[in-house]
């Protein structure tokens, strides 16, 4: 069974070429982050070298499909950049080298060690090196036999034409919500309601959900920012410039953190307008319908529209490298300023979708 969420059409697209015995020698996965692409990956060496005698594949209970789920597959290897050790963070590498790919492209020549067909997946192909995929290049333009290359990206337009022109191009889309929550009840146990949360939070990305349903810190840590934005929200001019002061800090160290946040701001200020327009149903947050319900009748309708703006500049300007103190204190001091009146929850009703 393959083990991807969502993405039928391209399950079936690889399914009808192993049946046909038209499989691509390369492969270039496309789509978001945790949208499923190395699950895809994945699935895919399994079923090229799983042994089962049954028809439906992967079986993931014989010998190789266990050694791939467990990464010990001598046939199938994944390659990324090193990560730095603890010790020795200089070790960390930026991108993957010739080196790394003269091993691999010797490798390929050779017959599987102990499967059916070598598979070499490339965790973020943008890595890649000028040098090493002009190398790869030529091993693509005359494959060896039993053996597929998987190139995985977010961002199709960091490789290079002449190596995306050469692999079969498969997009992964965002799964719809109800995808993921069931797969979630079904594959990973997680209760109905917690779910059907992680659903909606996932932006269409089932690895994401999985892991903030395996990892509570996760959860906790959005409780904390929100917790933190609804204090913003009520706090002064001096509070709001310290607040960014520390945002600014935070920035200088841990980018995609700060990314994650107002990233998460703009969704909360999203579903606050949602609920303004009477159309509940569509929000995300669902576990703050209750500060969502305070919030739209706090303000007005075009005061989360420009706090949505805000926020949205903000970011942008962030990945321009302006100045990230000065960008932040700048949203800070035009976010909505006043307390938000008592507005009784049962005078905006939240619906369940």
């Amino acid at each position: 069974m393959w083990q991807t969420v969502g993405q039928m059409k391209n399950i079936e697209l690889l399914q009808k070429a192993l049946t046909t015995d038209t499989l691509a020698h390369a492969y270039l996965l496309v789509g978001p982050g945790q949208v499923g692409k190395m699950t895809l990956a994945l699935d895919l060496a399994a079923v090229l070298n799983c042994v089962a005698k049954k028809e439906e594949k992967p079986c993931w209970e014989c010998l190789p499909c266990q050694k791939i789920k467990n990464a010990r597959h001598p046939d199938v290897q994944i390659i990324s950049l090193q990560q730095p050790s603890e010790t020795d963070e200089s070790r960390a590498k930026t991108e993957i080298g010739i080196d790394l790919i003269g091993d691999i492209l010797h490798s390929a020549n050779l017959p599987p060690f102990e499967g059916k067909c070598r598979v070499y997946i490339f965790e973020e192909a943008a890595n890649l090196s000028l040098e090493a995929a002009n190398r790869l290049l030529k091993t693509l333009e005359e494959p060896p036999t039993q053996v597929v290359f998987i190139l995985i990206t977010e961002n199709v337009s960091l490789i290079p034409a002449t190596i995306a022109s050469r692999c079969q191009r498969i997009n992964l889309n965002r799964v719809k919500y109800d995808e993921i929550e069931k797969a979630l009840i079904e594959r990973w146990h997680v209760e109905p309601e917690k779910a059907r949360l992680l659903a909606r939070l996932s932006n269409g990305c089932p690895g994401w959900a999985v892991n903030a349903a395996v990892n509570p810190e996760i959860l906790g840590q959005r409780r904390e920012r929100f917790a933190k934005m609804l204090e913003i929200i009520r706090d002064s001019y001096h509070e709001r410039l310290i607040a960014a002061s520390k945002l600014a800090q935070q920035f200088s160290k841990q980018r995609e953190t700060v990314y994650e946040t107002l990233g998460e701001w703009i969704g909360w200020w999203r579903d606050a307008l949602l609920v303004k327009a009477d159309c509940p149903a569509g929000i995300v947050n669902i576990d703050f319908s209750a500060d969502l319900v305070q919030m739209a009748g706090s303000f007005t309708l075009f005061q989360i529209k420009k706090s949505i703006q805000l926020i949205m500049e903000t970011e942008e300007q962030l990945k321009l490298n302006v100045n990230a103190r000065l960008a932040l204190e700048s949203l800070m001091l035009n976010l909505p300023l006043n307390t938000p009146k008592k507005v009784p929850a049962s005078r905006i009703e939240v619906k369940n979708a």
